[in-house]
């Protein structure tokens, strides 16, 4: 019986992760060819769908690690978790990290021309946000490797790191205070 954790359903997963990145390539350059008017609407709800999958990623993560750093490095559960991270940063999180920072900037460069002191702040936002998002993907090799580097404790409190951001830049973008 395949488990979840044999290398071919990790290899359906890229295939099907490949797959929608085509498919929102696609759609977006059909969508930015229809011109910036028509464009907008839709540039915007895909930005928005890639920040909620990233999102999902940067809050189910930490939790992961509480989960991994509470077993034994030897055991199968341990291999469980690892499979699983790394399913999770490769399959879900960089895609949609991507898509999201495109589209973004897009949206910055093409309707709003970079103005706009919330904006400025909001971009610093998301860069700190993927600056997190870069170190839970060390720790996703770190413990893949076996070597747990931090508490469980530890993890609990990095698990509200993204939370705090994504407050700041949803804060930033939807009531623009300056």
């Amino acid at each position: 019986m395949e488990k979840q954790i044999d290398a071919k359903p990790g290899a359906q997963a890229a295939r099907k992760a490949a797959t929608a990145l085509v498919f929102f390539a696609a759609i977006g350059g059909g969508i930015m060819l229809a011109g910036p008017d028509q464009a907008y609407p839709w540039i915007k709800a895909l930005h928005v769908i890639a920040i909620i999958s990233w999102m999902a990623g940067m809050l189910y993560l930490p939790r992961l690690f509480i989960y991994h750093s509470d077993c034994d490095p030897s055991s199968q559960q341990a291999k469980t978790f690892a499979v699983m991270e790394a399913r999770l940063m490769k399959v879900i999180m960089n895609p949609a990290m991507v898509v999201s920072w495109v589209l973004g900037l897009y949206l910055a460069w093409q309707v709003l021309d970079f103005q706009g002191g919330w904006l400025h702040a909001k971009i610093a936002a998301v860069i700190a946000l993927s600056g997190v998002h870069g170190y839970f993907s060390k720790a996703v090799k770190s413990f893949g490797r076996g070597e747990y580097i931090r508490t469980p404790r530890y993890w609990r409190m990095m698990n509200e790191a993204p939370t705090l951001l994504m407050i700041l830049i949803v804060v930033l973008a939807v009531v623009k205070p300056f």
